[in-house]
């Protein structure tokens, strides 16, 4: 009989024991629950307050700005300011012309390896006039397909020297005349180019 108990006993303890254990898994310390808390705070709060922010209606904001300052002429706005780099710009240039420079063109050029090289062009075209002007900024998504496909067939010898320049204005001169006929660019200036 002292057998039997002594024997008991240790089944007592380990029973107790894994009972310990087992409470110990099911219940996380509070410092743990805590901190998942508050981090899900932040990332709910910071997710909503982001999508406040960026899906806020914009015709809200312009309506607010229409109400506070009086709206700019429409020659200003076709201008372009110059701390919007994507935009066209234009400027006035000497004996009357408009100089319209474009948003910066980059393309992905052919090479005889298979090298990834990418041509960045920016071009101002010289337009004769406002109403040449305003027959190209209809026609810009055309210009831009123009470009793209023009250009991406072109390969980096193609543009070397002045004379590779040269051929490369008359060629776009010549394709973008065609897009805005009736009206004519008198020119095209390549105010940069880089190929990399």
């Amino acid at each position: 009989m002292a057998e039997a108990k002594v024997k008991e006993a240790p089944a007592d303890e380990a029973g107790a024991e894994g009972g310990e254990e087992g409470a110990a898994k099911k219940k996380p310390p509070l410092k743990l629950v805590i901190i998942i808390a508050a981090a899900a705070v932040l990332v709910l709060g910071g997710g909503g307050t982001a999508a406040f922010l960026l899906l806020k209606p914009k015709g809200d904001a312009a309506a607010e700005k229409g109400h506070k300052e009086k709206k700019k002429p429409a020659k200003d706005e076709k201008k372009g300011g110059k701390d919007d780099k994507g935009a066209a710009q234009v400027r006035e240039g000497p004996n009357g012309v408009l100089f319209y420079t474009l948003p910066d063109i980059v393309v992905n050029m052919q090479t005889a390896d298979g090298r990834p090289t990418f041509l960045k062009l920016k071009l101002t075209l010289e337009m004769p006039d406002q109403d040449a002007v305003d027959a190209l900024e209809p026609n810009m998504p055309r210009l831009q397909d123009m470009f793209q496909t023009f250009l991406r067939e072109l390969r980096p010898e193609d543009l070397s020297g002045s004379q590779g320049s040269y051929q490369l204005r008359m060629e776009i001169l010549r394709r973008v005349n065609l897009v805005i006929a009736p009206s004519k660019a008198n020119a095209v200036l390549i105010e940069e180019m880089l190929i990399n």
